[in-house]
């Protein structure tokens, strides 16, 4: 059907001896890239299925295969690929919570479905219970650890006041170990995923209508890719692109600018930004956008940008 998948492959693999890894290095999506990686054909269900498995070696010497079928792409764009994906799961996030668009439209809602499957709300408090009372715990640990290496050199002054310190903390750990078992055992009594209907009870189950939704998803994932372009060309002129990038691009979008038809062109020129080198890296973005040779739509003027008072 012309589908194509990447993914993990699970259960036991042979490993592959340390000396057959290759070290591969290539710049993807404005970012230096370095993996060691063995790439082979494997066959699965029993040799019916023709597979290409690349596998990562690394610097702990844990390998991780990857199965896929695609062979057009080089080794390091198909790990990058793969173990990149948490990227795609914080682009819808930051789309719902940086391009509000949903707000610019008025709300027309529709039913929605009560036996639609969402994650269960109890399961996810239990989650969370657990992993605090698991992080307590380990945290108990360390302190017996630190309490027992204190005593065994000679820091603390009395074998008493040890022994107390270690009841103390004895009790804390078993206390953390009994509420860990019964909070696994509350979680193992509930179900991952519920009805939207036992997820939100007596409540009117609504959602947004889906044209509607359909229009202000393609106009958010517009918004972030424009975002995304400008952040990339950003790049090489702002040493703190990956952290402050988007940060920078947000700011320079909402500054004000002063517009000037002037013969052929659409001059924008806009206000400088907080500190000298935000608003340098910005004219270097403007120089960039002026290469486009952009039309402003429905006309034959050509946009020129400019940061007042700082040149590329």
């Amino acid at each position: 059907m012309g589908f194509d998948f990447l993914t993990y492959r699970k259960g036991r693999v042979r490993r592959i001896a340390e000396k057959r890894f290759v070290e591969r290095k290539a710049k993807l999506d404005g970012r230096p890239i370095r993996y060691r990686l063995h790439d082979q054909a494997v066959r699965l269900l029993k040799g019916k299925l023709r597979l290409r498995q690349i596998t990562r070696l690394t610097d702990n010497g844990k390998q991780t295969p990857i199965v896929t079928s695609r062979w057009d792409l080089r080794d390091i764009v198909v790990a990058y690929r793969m173990f990149e994906r948490w990227r795609q799961e914080n682009f819808f996030k930051y789309m719902r919570q940086e391009f509000l668009i949903d707000a610019l439209s008025d709300y027309q809602v529709e039913p929605d479905d009560p036996e639609r499957s969402v994650p269960n709300p109890s399961r996810k408090a239990v989650d969370k219970e657990l992993r605090n009372a698991r992080a307590h715990l380990s945290k108990m640990k360390e302190t017996y650890g630190a309490a027992f290496i204190d005593y065994f050199k000679g820091r603390t002054p009395t074998k008493r006041a040890f022994t107390a310190d270690e009841k103390k903390i004895y009790q804390e750990i078993q206390k953390a170990t009994d509420r860990i078992t019964e909070l696994v055992a509350q979680q193992k009594l509930l179900p991952v995923r519920v009805p939207l209907a036992q997820a939100h009870p007596n409540q009117k189950l609504v959602k947004l209508s889906t044209e509607r939704k359909h229009l202000t998803n393609v106009l958010k994932l517009v918004a972030y890719q424009i975002e995304s372009d400008l952040a990339n060309l950003i790049r090489p002129h702002y040493a703190r692109a990956d952290d402050e990038g988007r940060t920078l691009i947000q700011s320079a979008l909402q500054s004000t600018a002063a517009l000037e038809p002037v013969g052929n062109q659409l001059r924008i020129t806009l206000a400088p930004l907080s500190s000298p080198h935000r608003s340098q890296a910005l004219a270097a973005l403007c120089e960039a956008l002026n290469k486009t040779d952009t039309r402003f739509p429905g006309t034959d003027l050509r946009m020129r940008f400019a940061v007042a008072g700082y040149t590329a």
